[in-house]
């Protein structure tokens, strides 16, 4: 069983992660698995790596029953429609914060065997997805919300 890192100062939470040279590395492919089985056991609907301990650009979604494998994911298009959606964070237990986000995006990414992919993520997948990104370039929830916060408060007239 992996452990979760916490902490809204935890410095592997903070950090850009590092590309993953190749996905097919037994231990790359060992902890796949492993993830499903973390994320499952918190409840959770996504886990990247910085979240238990690993500084690696790789991260899971799950949505409709699906379990997506995001190996060096890059969102390559955000839709102009935006959402704003209640988020928890598995890395930050009990916090929610509601955080606007693109309806869709368009993601660039290597499945669990390697394999080049693209799709078009909508609603909750969407969500997700922009979520576990945030998660491997450092982004936690909480600095998302307060920087939007201070965006929507700049743009009101004194």
């Amino acid at each position: 069983m992996l452990k979760l890192v916490t902490g809204v100062t935890t410095k592997i939470l903070l950090k850009k992660t590092e590309h993953v040279k190749d996905p097919l590395t037994k231990e790359i492919q060992a902890l796949l698995p492993e993830m499903v089985e973390t994320m499952h056991r918190e409840k959770g609907i996504g886990l990247a790596a910085p979240q238990i301990g690993q500084s690696l650009r790789l991260a899971i979604a799950e949505a409709d029953g699906k379990v997506v494998f995001l190996i060096n994911p890059d969102i390559t298009s955000f839709s102009q429609e935006k959402i704003v959606f209640g988020e928890g964070c598995l890395s930050l237990p009990g916090e929610f914060f509601p955080i606007t986000r693109s309806a869709e995006v368009t993601v660039r990414y290597q499945d669990e065997r390697g394999l080049p992919k693209k799709m078009r993520a909508k609603g909750l997948l969407a969500i997700i997805i922009q979520h576990e990104v945030d998660h491997l370039d450092g982004i936690l929830i909480v600095n998302r919300y307060k920087k939007q916060q201070k965006r929507v408060n700049s743009s009101k007239p004194l």
